[in-house]
């Protein structure tokens, strides 16, 4: 089954909804980066939160999501411009981290508690709009619906989750967000808690397969749903971008590239494609600076 995200409205109890299914783009995360299994889950929790949290815009604004909470996976970061592409990266790839008393993958273990989540919105203004805030448990899912409650003041909640098979496969991968509205009751609060209290993993639901819409009607038996987007795992690096990049370096640290390595390799970190630049490339790109 393709990856794909869903909007949706439960009017009768003043509250928006989104659920995504990402397993094949984790997937080719996996394989890009070599992904131990406690990394997958963290990065692909990352990366469904971002995707819902970018279909809560429809202006296409570029959303740079950074978690850094001290512990061993380093920082990771998620890139999307809410149309349904997202790259991403991990630190470090090779974490693998367990709960003794469940088994489960820990991520929390592997992201950390020290440090923080920022969102920033680049939506072409002169400034783009960054909230960050502390960390809660470096679990991801909790880690958002902090963010949404202290920077957004929208009381929201996510879940999001990924099963991993023992051979490093990504089984499964997705989650949902409930975000209540400004005209919500206690009586909407109540019955959200209650039916979260019980509610199977949204990683098993996905992999039993359950698509994004029969999550949301299992949440909400009267969910309109009001639109649908494919996503993607997609990389826009290029030669000419790591082109650009190089030119920061300034002239004296090219030149050294071309009398010691007599050329240089550039690895993107979101996609670890590999770009090779020789030393007739490095004096054309010295004369022109």
């Amino acid at each position: 089954m393709k990856d794909y995200l869903v909007r949706g409205l439960v009017n009768s109890k003043n509250c928006r909804v989104f659920a995504c299914q990402t397993t094949n783009l984790l997937e080719e995360a996996r394989k890009d980066h070599d992904l131990w299994p406690t990394a997958s889950a963290a990065l692909g929790r990352m990366m469904s939160a971002t995707l819902m949290m970018a279909a809560m815009n429809k202006n296409n604004e570029k959303m740079t999501v950074t978690i850094n909470g001290g512990g061993p996976i380093g920082t990771m970061m998620a890139v999307t411009c809410g149309d349904g592409h997202i790259k991403g990266f991990v630190g470090d790839p090779h974490v693998h981290y367990t709960y003794n008393d469940t088994g489960h993958l820990a991520v929390g273990v592997a992201v950390g508690t020290q440090g923080s989540l920022q969102v920033i919105r680049d939506m072409g203004l002169k400034e783009p709009f960054c909230g960050t805030v502390p960390l809660q448990t470096g679990e991801i899912g909790d880690d958002f619906s902090y963010y949404f409650m202290a920077s957004e003041q929208t009381p929201s909640v996510v879940s999001v989750g990924v099963l991993v098979e023992e051979t490093n496969e990504i089984l499964a991968s997705g989650g949902f967000i409930i975000q209540l509205l400004p005209e919500a009751t206690e009586e909407d609060i109540t019955y959200i808690e209650e039916r979260m209290k019980d509610f199977p993993a949204v990683s098993s639901l996905i992999n039993e397969g359950k698509t994004p819409e029969e999550i949301l009607k299992m949440l909400f038996e009267d969910v309109e749903i009001t639109d649908h987007q494919d996503l993607f795992f997609t990389c826009d690096c290029s030669k000419d971008k790591m082109l650009n990049a190089l030119s920061t370096v300034g002239k004296e640290e090219l030149q050294s590239m071309i009398d010691e390595d007599h050329g240089c390799e550039i690895t993107c970190q979101f996609c670890n494609t590999k770009y090779k630049f020789d030393e007739e490339e490095l004096q054309k790109l010295i004369n022109r600076l």
